[in-house]
């Protein structure tokens, strides 16, 4: 980044803060109803209307500022390449097949497990219906 570019980064961080605290600041379109009852608005520093004018003002021309700050950063930038996706920058990993376990360790290829016995339960057999418990016995 060159000089140029980040000045006019900080402005644009800088002013877009005013903007926010600029519209904080502006009273909504229902705080009309109480200045007119005595809600005390002419007791400001910038008088009963001077105050939603100066703000206003003041909002208009943070955001023409913002606006000018944001086209002067895409002009600024215009030409810088941005990086692709990780991915596609990711160095190529290469794959190996992992060896086969060695055959000769003294088990024989026709070895098999013994079946295990077949569990019956007492309580299997009682909740069983009668002719489920036939073919269970």
């Amino acid at each position: 980044m060159n000089t140029a570019n980040t000045l006019l980064l900080i402005a644009h961080v800088l002013i877009a803060a005013a903007i926010i605290g600029l519209v904080m600041l502006q009273k909504g379109k229902g705080a009309d109803a109480g200045a007119g009852f005595g809600a005390g608005a002419s007791g400001t520093v910038f008088g009963a209307r001077g105050s939603g004018n100066f703000l206003s003002r003041s909002t208009a021309i943070a955001a023409t500022a913002f606006f000018a700050t944001s086209m002067g950063l895409a002009y600024l930038n215009r030409d810088v390449e941005v990086a692709g996706s990780l991915l596609e920058t990711a160095p190529a990993i290469e794959t190996t097949v992992a060896p086969t376990a060695p055959t000769g360790l003294g088990v024989s290829d026709d070895f098999e497990l013994p079946a295990l016995p077949e569990l019956e339960t007492e309580a299997a057999t009682d909740a069983a219906s009668p002719e489920e418990q036939e073919t269970l016995q």
